[in-house]
């Protein structure tokens, strides 16, 4: 029996639909694809990485040279001078957190550009949560422009907003659990252009997370200064257990290195102990799985679309990260989804998601997928808060092929019982 065989015919022609219209837009990420790998791999071969590099240290982490040599190359390809790439970084979360506390100092501000930042970061600036080890606490205060209407940033409103203390101005790249479309790498150029216009020597940071390889050029090639990310998500490759980076500017680094250990150690120690490997090989992958990943996103909104459901960004519009989101209206709908999508996971298919209430989230939220890194949306999952619009968040996808098996398989049971 084929593997269509199992799927309402219906359905199979609505997919063979789909890939005949999308076919010229994998075509681009493709193409996409291939200039990032070029771009890894150059730099891969210009830092002379050998075998013995591959193999970590333990203790201290003393001159680890292979660790040294990784970050030179999320350096290079990411456009900063240089970067800390430690598993030592829970999440991405962490990794941002520790660069905003790293940047600031009591009595300076934090000023979010891009509206309101997601709900784990506003526990870390003190906006939600119980404030304990908050920006909030040491005497940083944080604030966030709101976007306009059409969910651009607000321009004239971010130059009059900037002051004196506005120590780091910070920019969300990913929508998070918003439903505003998460910015392109030009539109980035923009908001920077008019931060320095009026505001030359403030510290422009952004969150990165599920931006790695999505285009062709980061924040750091349009003139943000420090950037952080997590290496389960796009930079992992799928491969790394665990860890995050912080990359950019020389001086930005090695200040939040010393919140990142301690002043005096920075980034000298941190040991890598066996996952250097994983590392080096995810990254060098990670065009390509981000590739993968567009690619599904790209599918899965051209096929939910034609379902009938609501679904940000379009099948033809630019991507610039692997979120795609979907809208039930109701919680009834977006939970009966979710569980397709676990049932359609290679680990843990059997397993029935349920809402529940998360640290650092301020709703219930369900997550489905089933990972071989526990929590990682490189690969194909979904979640959201239950919380109007209801809306799922679709991401990654180490194959596309997986991706659309797996989007397949939860139209066939949500759509075509």
């Amino acid at each position: 029996m084929a593997w269509q065989d199992k799927y309402d015919p219906k359905l199979m022609a609505l997919v063979d639909a789909v890939d005949q219209k999308i076919a010229p837009q994998l075509a681009t990420i493709d193409a996409q694809i291939l200039t990032n790998q070029a771009k890894v791999l150059a730099s891969f071969q210009a830092h002379h990485v050998a075998e013995s590099d591959l193999s970590g240290t333990t203790g201290y982490g003393n001159n680890d040279e292979g660790r040294d040599k990784l970050e030179a190359i999320f350096a290079d390809v990411l456009g900063g001078e240089d970067a800390l790439v430690r598993p030592q970084f829970v999440s991405g979360t962490h990794a941002i957190g520790t660069a905003l506390l790293g940047l600031t100092r009591p009595g300076d501000e934090i000023l979010y550009i891009t509206g309101e930042p997601y709900d784990t970061l506003q526990e870390v600036l003190g906006m939600a949560g119980n404030g304990i080890g908050s920006a909030k606490e040491y005497g940083i205060t944080s604030d966030f422009v709101p976007l306009l209407a059409n969910g651009e940033a607000d321009l004239d409103a971010i130059k009059a907003r900037i002051r004196p203390d506005t120590k780091v101005v910070a920019i969300q790249r990913s929508r998070g659990y918003a439903t505003r479309p998460s910015f392109t790498i030009a539109k980035i150029a923009e908001m920077i252009k008019a931060v320095r216009s009026v505001a030359p020597d403030v510290w422009i940071f952004t969150d990165n997370a599920y931006g790695e390889f999505s285009e062709t050029q980061e924040p750091l090639d349009v003139g943000a200064d420090l950037m952080a990310g997590s290496l389960i998500k796009n930079g992992g490759g799928g491969m790394a257990k665990t860890g995050g980076y912080i990359v950019g500017r020389k001086d930005l680094v090695e200040r939040v290195s010393y919140r990142f250990t301690v002043p005096g150690i920075g980034a000298d120690e941190g040991a890598t102990l066996d996952i250097l490997r994983d590392m080096y090989q995810g990254f060098f992958i990670a065009p390509q799985t981000t590739g993968n990943a567009i690619k599904g996103a790209i599918f899965e909104a051209a096929l939910l679309e034609a379902l009938g459901l609501d679904v940000s960004p379009k099948w033809n519009e630019p991507r610039t990260d692997l979120i795609q989101t979907v809208n039930f209206g109701n919680p009834d709908d977006m939970v009966a989804f979710a569980e397709a999508l676990q049932a359609n996971s290679p680990i843990d298919s059997f397993v029935t998601p349920i809402p529940e209430v998360m640290a650092g989230y301020e709703d219930e939220v369900i997550m489905a997928g089933g990972s071989f890194v526990s929590g990682a949306t490189i690969e194909f999952s979904g979640d959201g808060p239950l919380r109007e619009p209801y809306t799922l968040y679709l991401q990654g996808g180490l194959t596309y092929a997986h991706v659309k098996l797996g989007i397949i398989g939860a139209a066939q049971a949500t759509f075509f019982k």
